[in-house]
């Protein structure tokens, strides 16, 4: 029988936002500890503003299982969480221990005071978003006067040999030409909930490092940085993990920043991150 035979198409598939939550709890639960990305992130905000104990700062789009908010909340800082599917919001309050420590709204429309927040997370949520535009406007809006927001999302430039892309389960997703990939989201949402992990929200934009810049723009943002930009070659020195030829690469990072050929062909493929500055007061 169709599956849609008793129902409208409008209803999507059936159960899907039950199975979201399962399946990204499960999957949020297996992750590593994400202290120490946290941490260096921090320490490349730092290289750009103070931050400091009590400064304060929203993770957008935090999940059912936010460690990023846990430990921003465990340095000291004054962060909130803001979720917009209801099971995640009590999930991850739940999670954290404290009913007040996520919010429910949507990037759209965030339920935080304007020129609240020294610091922003906006990861892997611009993709997912009705609006980026609007998305990026509100982030704007409650970021203080100097302050940062640091958004991470897909890259439709990058290149893998196995066509991950983060996304989708099929391969070389984000190099398809747009039609293809709202066929791909129709199917997702009504017949194959697999394909973008069951999420009712899948990845429908797809920006290069340039976009980014061009929608932080026209948000209001003054400038833009890259973690490359932010990098020092003496970060990963002491890192007995890289290999030897990895640490003598690290000394090319000061030349390859201040070269504007050599850092646009690198952030074709690193440019999903980016560091977007308010202009401080006049």
């Amino acid at each position: 029988m169709h599956p849609y035979e008793n129902r409208r198409l409008s209803e999507g598939f059936a159960d899907l936002d039950r199975l979201a939550v399962e399946y990204f709890v499960d999957s949020q639960s297996k992750k590593p500890d994400d202290t120490r990305r946290v941490d260096r992130i921090l320490t490349l905000i730092d290289r750009l503003i103070p931050v400091l104990t009590g400064s304060t700062a929203c993770v957008i789009g935090c999940g059912p299982v936010p460690q990023t908010l846990k430990v921003l909340r465990e340095r000291g800082l004054n962060a909130v969480g803001v979720e917009p599917i209801p099971g995640f919001v009590a999930q991850a309050c739940a999670y954290l221990g404290d009913p007040t420590s996520v919010l429910r709204g949507a990037a759209e429309a965030l339920p935080l005071d304007t020129a609240s927040q020294d610091v922003v997370f906006f990861e892997n949520v611009l993709e997912h978003v009705e609006s980026p535009s609007q998305s990026l406007r509100e982030i704007y809006r409650v970021v203080k006067p100097g302050g940062v927001a640091y958004v991470t999302t897909t890259n439709r430039q990058r290149l893998s040999l196995v066509g991950e892309n983060g996304e989708f389960r099929v391969p070389f997703y984000n190099l398809f030409p747009r039609l293809i990939k709202e066929s791909y989201v129709f199917t997702h949402l009504h017949y194959r909930p697999h394909l973008a992990n069951y999420t009712s929200r899948p990845a429908v934009h797809w920006f290069s490092y340039a976009d980014l810049c061009a929608l932080g723009r026209e948000a209001g943002f003054a400038q833009f940085y890259s973690p490359f930009d932010l990098r020092r070659a003496s970060d990963d020195v002491r890192s007995s993990s890289l290999p030897k030829k990895a640490i003598r690469a690290l000394g090319l990072i000061p030349f390859m920043q201040r070269s504007p050929v050599l850092r646009s062909l690198a952030l074709t493929q690193i440019g999903s991150d980016i560091f977007m500055l308010r202009r401080g007061e006049d």
